[in-house]
């Protein structure tokens, strides 16, 4: 099968950062499925694990946490699925991953495709779905059905690939949702996808938040920099409200703010169900499953900004370099391997 890989860590310029290759087809046992991919997409996450750093790898690494394609084959413990059905997931970044013809995955972190999206519409969805969703409805415990129902979401990084579809689920589930964005291009974006209000990221918060007149915000997810901007969240979060974020420090976070208000952080990542095979790996299927449904009411929408064809080395590289510039809107999406 055509895959595409690396055996060393090098800038995305270097021709050899990602390199084409053929592995054997792999075969299903278990409760995995084997899924021929039709469309990926790239992620923040393929950028950083490909990242320049020592290491050589002896067989080629594949890397890819976005896909989306038709059951091959299913192994004999599988119950969700069966060959032929369409699905899309994120995958387990323990494991080979979706830059490849064919993808073994467990059935538990697999969902149905939407059925009104094509594959590259539903391959630019489940990594940033998941993590959104696990971020408001599990982390920050907001309900989706609306019990929280007019109160306020700060979402900073609006326009990226998780703040695309956060904005999204927020005002499904009746939030009153302040995204930030920096740009022109990227302030429309987020006030397409259902932004009630818009500020600046690379401007003071806490000015912007008071003339929306607030002084403090009930929920915040931190999609972009953390360190950056905690200051300005824990400035603006309510007393006993809860912070999320995604991004990983690089620096030590002042406790200082949230303890006097007795407010709180926590993190998500949306790999670790799969990573540490919890119990409860069962509820990505569930959740990508419910999204699908919400897609298909036409509640929720893909957040596809640009699709490049075919699926090879080249067009990765060009995909994770736009992804290096910071600059990318929504998700880039890879479809068709090509005779």
């Amino acid at each position: 099968m055509k895959a595409i890989g690396l055996t060393r860590y090098l800038p995305i310029e270097n021709p050899e950062s990602l390199v084409d290759v053929e592995f054997d087809k792999p075969v299903a046992s278990g409760r995995d499925i084997l899924v021929k991919i039709h469309a990926i997409a790239v992620n923040p996450v393929d950028v950083k694990v490909r990242a320049p750093k020592d290491g050589v790898e002896e067989t080629p690494r594949i890397l890819g946490w976005d896909a989306a394609g038709v059951v091959e084959s299913v192994g004999t413990d599988v119950t969700l699925f069966s060959p032929g059905d369409e699905v899309y997931y994120s995958g387990d970044i323990t494991r080979s991953g979706a830059y490849a013809e064919y993808q073994l995955v467990d059935e538990r972190i697999v969902g149905r495709k939407p059925k009104t999206l094509g594959f590259a519409e539903a391959a630019a969805l489940p990594l940033t779905t998941i993590t959104a969703y696990e971020a408001f409805f599990e982390r920050l415990g907001i309900d989706r059905d609306g019990g929280n129902k007019g109160e306020t979401i700060l979402i900073i990084g609006g326009a990226g690939g998780v703040g695309s579809i956060a904005i999204q689920l927020a005002k499904a589930a009746g939030l009153t949702v302040i995204a930030t964005a920096s740009r022109e291009e990227t302030s429309q974006w987020v006030r397409d996808l259902g932004a009630d209000h818009v500020i600046n990221h690379r401007e003071p918060l806490r000015p912007q938040v008071e003339a929306l007149g607030l002084q403090y915000v009930d929920h915040i997810a931190i999609f972009n920099h953390t360190d950056g901007h905690w200051d300005a969240v824990t400035d603006l979060i309510r007393p006993q409200g809860l912070i999320v974020t995604i991004v990983e420090n690089e620096k030590p976070l002042s406790q200082d703010m949230l303890k006097t208000k007795a407010a709180g952080l926590v993190w998500e990542f949306m790999f670790a169900r799969s990573m540490f095979q919890t119990p409860d790996m069962i509820e990505q299927h569930k959740l990508l499953s419910y999204v699908a449904d919400e897609i298909d009411a036409g509640r929720i929408r893909s957040t596809v900004s640009e699709i490049f064809t075919p699926i090879n080395a080249e067009n990765l590289r060009k995909a994770h370099a736009l992804l290096e510039t910071g600059r990318a809107t929504g998700k880039i999406v890879l479809e068709n391997f090509g005779s």
